[in-house]
């Protein structure tokens, strides 16, 4: 038998070789990119069973399972991600192939984001424009839904219940047969997040409190032996009250209301696959600069998005993809100066991938947008796979990527600039595997420069202003082992990662504010029979705080360990406890918010 290269694409795994061909049946994706992605590119990948470690939200997902930096302003409040020393707007966050930052912000608050009703989220460092568009400079988090047909019904409850008078909820169901699947979930958290850190300052979080609601619905019909239609839809609640240091203080809160939905025909055969998706989304937001009056500010951001991929393959070594999107971006502010706007986006990308033999490949990727009143540059990708060796892979990466100016960037008044020009980035990343036994070693050094960073500066005229300032030079390393190993009934998988960023605005030399020099992360699962026990660290080292690398206001390093021990009760319940910061670290993300001390919770799963 000749050598054959497995290739995952959209709802059928494709067996290419060079004599056969045969098509199976397995999952529908709605991020239909995402596995050709993993052919190049390294994906971390959180399942709902990890998401159980860390339900209080997505941040402390991201802070103890991913080499991500989160800013959070305390518990539960705002919160911003930072990868390889970019900024929060240089983060792209994609649901299901849709992008969904922001279009006031340009970014995406990650507490305001649901963590519980997805099958699976991805975690990609690095550029990635030509597929995801705008804002993927520094990397990409991807909150992705699947369904499968012929399995029958299933459903699960998880129950929780934490310190500070926390509770979170969440029920999935599903079901499907040869021609016709669904799956509903709904998700609700609440907490007081009244918690104390007497150690610093006496810090009582005041007006800690938040709640979120959402709901996910998803259906696939096959029309055909190799089309299908499907429908996805998500609708968020979030309630954030933000911290006051003083009772005599005016107390604050945010609101905010997303919807999302998209539709996709897609046409399988062994030859090509088509996919055009049709999406809307939506953001409501509210701020209250007192909780007991009207709003005092707000927004409504719309987006109609037209999506098609289409992929041939030409051979069984080579496979050109065709990206075309149409986007219409809508605002209007309320008390921010930002009327009713509108953008119109294109783009047009290509990309073509060379499967040398198993152990060699290559992919190689242009793309232009067409972004209103905007000159957007061209952007190109290029990258190559080899399995050097048994126990040697060497991934390379080359990009240039972008991100075009926010609604507020450019209409906030006072201070917004309509003559801003987009960011722009170059990268280039080395990654290297050694796989020895059952533990795998990566080591991946990397540099990014960032040129016409937008920064809100002060002006001459006595308010901030948006502005193409300096350029930005990003250099560092990560690495991560991993190691699994089954023997009878036991089960041991370890996960550790470690990173060094070094991020400077090379006008004043300095590191930019909030970006640790290190981090590193572990976690570590054992499982037994029907027992499984898992802990898990973060260490944070020195974070400037300012832009003149003050070491009296920045962060002090630290090191955070939790823990959680489960049991499986008649195959269907499981009972866990979590203890959060079991050494009673005092800590802080950002500056004068102390994050909580030991903490506890308690959970309940259900699976019919």
């Amino acid at each position: 038998m000749k050598r054959s290269l497995v290739l995952f694409l959209s709802s059928y795994s494709y067996f290419l070789c060079f004599g056969q061909e045969k098509t199976i049946d397995t999952v529908y994706i709605f991020d239909n990119q995402m596995n050709k992605v993993k052919l190049f590119h390294k994906v971390t990948t959180i399942t709902p069973q990890d998401v159980e470690k860390n339900s209080t939200n997505l941040s402390e997902l991201l802070r103890f399972q991913s080499n991500v930096y989160i800013k959070e302003n305390g518990r539960g409040a705002v919160s911003s991600p930072s990868f390889r020393g970019t900024t929060a707007q240089q983060t792209a966050f994609v649901w299901n192939g849709i992008s969904i930052n922001s279009n006031f912000l340009g970014q995406g608050d990650v507490n305001n984001i649901p963590l519980f009703g997805y099958d699976q989220l991805d975690i990609k460092a690095g550029g990635g424009s030509v597929v995801y568009g705008s804002g993927a400079i520094g990397g990409s988090i991807h909150l992705n839904n699947n369904l499968d047909f012929n399995s029958g019904f299933h459903a699960s409850l998880f129950s929780e219940a934490a310190s500070f008078n926390t509770y979170n909820n969440f029920a999935r169901a599903s079901y499907s047969n040869d021609q016709l699947s669904f799956k509903f979930s709904g998700n609700h958290a609440i907490s007081e997040n009244d918690y104390e850190v007497k150690e610093s300052q006496n810090y009582i979080n005041r007006n800690g409190k938040y709640s979120n609601t959402n709901f996910n619905f998803a259906a696939a019909y096959k029309i055909a032996p190799h089309q299908q239609i499907s429908w996805i839809s998500e609708l968020f609640n979030g309630n954030q009250h933000y911290p006051v240091f003083f009772d005599s203080q005016t107390r604050t809160k945010y609101e905010t209301q997303n919807i999302r939905s998209l539709i996709s025909w897609d046409w399988n055969n062994a030859k090509f696959n088509n996919s055009f998706k049709a999406a809307y989304t939506e953001e409501n937001f509210q701020y209250y600069g007192n909780i007991n009056e009207p709003k005092t500010s707000g927004g409504t951001g719309k987006n109609y998005i037209l999506k098609n991929d289409f992929n041939y393959f030409l051979s069984p070594k080579w496979n050109i993809n065709l990206i075309t999107e149409f986007q219409v971006n809508k605002g209007e502010g309320y008390q921010s100066g930002i009327g009713d706007v509108s953008r119109n986006v294109g783009s047009v990308s290509g990309v073509v991938r060379y499967f040398a033999t198993k152990d060699l490949r290559f992919e190689g990727g242009v793309k232009k947008d067409f972004v209103e009143d905007i000159s957007s540059p061209l952007l190109f990708s290029f990258s190559g796979k080899w399995n050097a060796l048994k126990w040697y892979t060497a991934d390379l990466n080359v990009s240039r990527n972008f991100r075009f100016p926010s609604f507020n960037d450019l209409y906030w008044q006072p201070g917004g600039n309509i003559n801003l020009k987009p960011e722009t980035s170059y990268q280039f990343e080395l990654r290297n595997q050694f796989k020895i036994a059952d533990i795998k070693l990566s080591v991946t050094p990397y540099y990014m420069k960032i040129r016409d960073m937008i920064t809100w500066l002060p002006s001459s005229s006595g308010y901030y202003q948006a502005t193409n300032t300096y350029e930005v030079e990003s250099y560092g390393l990560e690495s991560q082992i991993e190691y699994y190993k089954k023997f009878g009934k036991h089960g041991l998988k370890a996960n550790l990662g470690y990173s060094y960023t070094r991020s400077t605005n090379l006008e004043l030399q300095k590191q930019l504010m909030y970006v640790p020099y290190h981090k590193f992360f572990g976690n570590i699962d054992y499982q037994y029979d029907f027992m499984r026990l898992y802990v898990q660290g973060m260490f944070n080292g020195l974070t400037y705080t300012d832009t003149n690398e003050k070491r009296n206001d920045a962060l002090d390093p630290y090191f955070v360990m939790n823990a959680g021990l489960s049991a499986t009760i008649l195959k269907n319940y499981t009972v866990g406890i979590k203890v959060n910061n079991i050494f009673n670290q005092i800590y802080q993300t950002v500056a004068y918010y102390p994050m909580p001390k030991r903490n506890y919770s308690i959970n309940l799963n259900i699976n019919f």
